[in-house]
């Protein structure tokens, strides 16, 4: 009689549990893909490859100052036709050129990168919006990014993917 009420008591929990596991909905949606589609994404990164080739076509300018005034002075150095006080003036010129150089592309990388979650911000709150959106209108409880390494191992539940672009208008 023990027996059948423990049996009977794991039967009800196992019934319980899969109901329970049943009435919550997970979907999914590869953010990724998602990202890639969306216009304003790549206008986005079109305006950071713009700034990104100012800055590089800067930093260019400036090394080959650098190197010119570099080859200039190591010749007249080697040719001793300077004093040692103009060599050692000419010295800490190059390494403050070198300084600003390195100072210039530190800022041009820290622009670039405050410039992307600038650009990219409002984009990833519109989608994430759009997603909860469709998620809800579906009665999904959880949604996974299901792009590749993000650590879902398998998809097969809805995908939300072409809902949200629809939901977004492309």
């Amino acid at each position: 009689m023990k027996q059948v009420k423990t049996l009977l008591l794991a039967t009800v929990l196992f019934i319980g549990t899969q109901f329970a596991t049943a009435q919550t909905k997970v979907g999914h949606i590869n953010v990724q893909d998602l990202m890639t589609a969306n216009p304003a994404m790549k206008a986005a990164e079109a305006q950071l490859k713009k700034l990104q080739d100012t800055y590089d076509a800067e930093y260019k300018k400036m090394v080959q100052e650098y190197q010119t005034k570099l080859a200039q002075y190591q010749q007249d150095a080697e040719a001793k036709t300077v004093t040692d006080a103009v060599n050692e003036t000419r010295s800490q010129e190059m390494q403050d050129m070198g300084a600003r150089i390195q100072k210039y592309q530190d800022t041009a990388s820290k622009d670039l990168q405050q410039k992307s979650i600038e650009l990219q911000k409002p984009i990833m709150e519109k989608a994430q919006a759009a997603i909860q959106k469709v998620a809800r209108a579906k009665g999904i409880q959880y949604v996974l990014d299901s792009t590749t390494g993000s650590g879902v191992l398998l998809a097969d539940g809805t995908d939300l993917l072409v809902d949200v672009k629809k939901e977004l208008g492309y």
